[in-house]
Order: C-alpha cells, then structure tokens, then sequence
C-alpha cells in the first residue's frame, strides 16, 4: 500500500553534463557525470536509474541541478528507496531529450531494474509496484506479473520507526538463501513441488532441519493468512477489528518463526494495542526500523502511545501514486 508520505524532486537544467542532487534532509550532496556512470556500491541507485532509463531508449544531453526532500523514513523498512527510485525514474523520464510520458506500470518496472535486478539484490518488486501504482494493491509476480488494484477505505494507520538501524540486505539474503536451500532440497523428492502449491501436512515428508522446517511452516502460514487477508478486503464491507487481528497474526509470524521483530518493536506494537489499536506488525525486511498499527478511529492516541513508548509515529491513510507537477 502507498502512503501518504512523499519523495519529492526539483530540478533545473545545467549546461554541462554533471548530474549533482542535493539531499538537504540528511545533508548530504551526490554528484557524477551522466557520461561517465560508474557505480560504487550496490545502493547507487541514482546511477542505475539514469542507466536503466538510457537502456530503455531515453538520451540525456545536459546535466541537471536536483534537490531530494523526502519525509519517508529512511533505512526503516518503508520502501523509502524504491519510492526515491520511482520518483527519480518518473523525472528522468520527463526531462530527457526526447522525453515521453510512461505509464505507471512501466515505471514501476525500470525502478526494479534499477534496485533489484541491476545489482542482483535480494528483494521482489512489490515496493517498487505499490510506490508507483499507488493505493492498495495485489501483485502476483509468478509466472507473470499480475496486479489487482483492491478498492477498500482503510482508514487511518500509524506508522512508527523504532529509531533501531535495521540490515535489510542482509536479513532478506539470509530468508532469500535460506527458502532456496529449502526449496531445492524439496525438488529433489519432488521436482514439482513450490511454496505456492505446498501443505503444513507434507513438511514432514521432506526431511529438513528444524530450522529449515520453522521457516518453510512460517512461509506456508504467511501464504494463507495473505489470501485470507485479501478475501476480507475485497468484501463489500470491511470487518476492520478481524483486519487488524490478521495483521498481528502475521506479525506473530514474522517474530516466532522468522526471528525478525525486536524488543523496541514489540514494545510499541504492544504500546499501540493497548491504546486500541486493531492490529499491527512489524514493517518490511524486519530487524529494526519500523512497524506500523491499524488505528482508523482513534489514530491520535496510537500515535501518542507509540511516541511515549521510544518511537517516532505518523498518522499515514493510502495515497495515490507517483505524480509530476510542472508548475
């Protein structure tokens, strides 16, 4: 689900071909030569979105002066990367030379050229599809890319950062490499098997460690509670309270058997239950960063509560997606 919190670029020609993009937000100042793009890190994003864009077939002849503003928690689990990313490929694709005007869709998909595939990173595409589609969305990314856009009011979430420094690589490699290990030692009693088809009762017929059966018995639960969870917001009316109750569920997932919550996020989630939250879990890869509570009729107090409990709360409802204002 899109946010109603923004990444935010403006910019001015220059005459010569230097890219600089100031970040005035954590005063920081980023500058390359758009001819001579070289990376030096797997977190050059700015890099690989210019070079994605020229792959696609937009030419850049003139640098550019960029300012970056954002209220998008950084390095906390909320997608503020792919959200820098969308909005930074929607610009380029708007002050090429022969600049055109991109779908969101397509959009959507260069971001996760640029983020995932150009660095080989571990890491699906639904930050980059909900970033730039906006709203509340199903995607399915096997054996194609399907999206369904759900129409449900929501209502009011908080959102709180735990303020905890979080290593989203390196937890997403390790669930990543760990459900492939998994997967292929399933293949070979069964070459057909995958984790969109596999029961809890056939965990057994596998013979993988304790561990290997904790995460693959997560991963099965996590599969279920989405689908249950989906049958819930495409009715015509939303039981809210069982909405937030699936929510804590899955969060009581994440944290038994996936080992990605922490104590400051278990404090506030119980901090904003307590306040009357409906539900709530732990945000993105996990580890730190953030969490977020389903509040829709009382999210001051939730707010409130998590902000006493350490963290830092925003009020956030489901926003539209990426957008250019020329004015």
């Amino acid at each position: 689900m899109a946010i109603s919190l923004r990444s935010i670029i403006k910019s001015v020609p220059r005459n010569d071909s230097l890219v600089i993009i100031r970040k005035p937000d954590i005063d920081e100042t980023e500058k390359f030569d758009l001819n001579k793009i070289k990376y030096s890190s797997s977190k050059d994003h700015f890099k690989s979105g210019l070079k994605v864009c020229k792959r696609f077939g937009f030419k850049f002849s003139k640098g550019f002066d960029c300012e970056l503003r954002s209220n998008i928690p950084i390095k906390a689990g909320t997608s503020s990367s792919s959200s820098i990313l969308v909005t930074w490929i929607h610009f380029l694709s708007q002050i090429a030379d022969n600049a055109k005007k991109l779908d969101r869709n397509t959009i959507a998909e260069l971001a996760y050229q640029a983020e995932v595939i150009e660095f080989n990173s571990p890491g699906g595409m639904m930050d980059q599809y909900s970033t730039s589609l906006g709203g509340l969305i199903y995607l399915e990314s096997n054996p194609k890319i399907s999206i369904e856009q759900i129409d449900t009011n929501l209502g009011a979430f908080v959102l709180g950062d735990s303020l905890e420094q979080k290593d989203t690589i390196g937890i997403l490699s390790r669930c990543r490499d760990s459900r492939i290990s998994i997967l292929n030692k399933m293949k070979k009693l069964n070459s057909k098997i995958n984790f969109q088809i596999i029961s809890h009762d056939q965990i057994d017929e596998y013979n993988l460690t304790a561990d290997e059966n904790k995460l693959l018995s997560g991963t099965i639960k996590n599969r279920d509670l989405l689908f249950e969870a989906k049958k819930e917001l495409n009715k015509p009316k939303l039981d809210q309270e069982f909405f937030g109750s699936l929510l804590s569920e899955h969060h009581s997932i994440l944290r038994n058997d996936l080992k990605i919550s922490t104590p400051k996020i278990e404090l506030m989630l119980k901090s904003s239950l307590e306040a009357g939250a409906y539900g709530g879990k732990i945000n993105g890869s996990g580890g730190g960063g953030c969490m977020f509570a389903y509040c829709p009729n009382n999210p001051e107090e939730v707010r409130d509560a998590i902000n006493n409990a350490g963290g830092r709360a925003h009020i956030v409802y489901a926003d539209d997606g990426t957008t250019i204002n020329t004015k």
